[in-house]
């Protein structure tokens, strides 16, 4: 017996690929951002957390997409042009690339010039290696650019998307949707001509 491949990805690497987006998201929203002593501000205590705690999250879901590849039975996607193919492996590999190197940034950035990561809850997660306040600072902006790339690729990468889907026509979009938002609308013009043809004759 021969196995078919799937047409969608898995429950859980859709979870994981939508859970990801939408923490990278409110993540960039609450982005302090600005000079240190703002970020750092007691009036940006709480964004700052919650921009920290989310990077941290989206550190850890990454971490899991990736070991889920691994295993993961993933579908075949419809053949298009050559360099919509190779464009889509460039993207998908600088998203990667991008959703690591962005809270790394952060953390290194934070430690660097002395600050501990504050995560929701009052957990700290003190330095790990001893301070270097201008590298730090450089770091830290590398990080803000670095983030702001994130998000403008992602916008991207979710307009080629839709294009898929409403330009061109194919199931791209579809294999990453649940089941219940993926399927085709039906034909109405096939079933009247399917009830025409039943029809008796006069």
């Amino acid at each position: 017996m021969i196995d078919r491949a799937p047409t969608r990805y898995s429950a859980t690497g859709q979870a994981l690929h939508w859970l990801t987006a939408i923490l990278v998201l409110i993540a960039f929203v609450y982005g302090p951002g600005g000079t240190e002593q703002r970020v750092y501000a007691s009036a940006r205590d709480f964004d700052r957390q919650l921009h920290e705690t989310l990077g941290i999250a989206v550190l850890g879901l990454l971490a899991l997409r990736i070991l889920w590849r691994l295993v993961d039975t993933r579908p075949e996607l419809p053949q298009g042009a050559r360099w919509m193919e190779i464009a889509s492996k460039v993207v998908h590999a600088s998203l990667y690339s991008l959703l690591f190197a962005v809270p790394l940034t952060a953390i290194a950035g934070a430690w660097l010039e002395g600050h501990p990561l504050t995560l929701l809850g009052g957990v700290l997660l003190s330095p790990w290696f001893s301070e270097s306040h201008a590298l730090g600072a450089k770091v830290a902006d590398v990080h803000t650019w670095l983030g702001d790339t994130l998000v403008w690729l992602a916008g991207a990468h979710a307009l080629a998307g839709l294009a898929h889907h409403y330009v061109l026509k194919d199931d791209v979009l579809r294999t990453m949707l649940p089941r219940r938002f993926a399927r085709r609308p039906r034909r109405r013009a096939h079933a009247n001509a399917g009830r025409r043809d039943r029809a008796p004759s006069s």
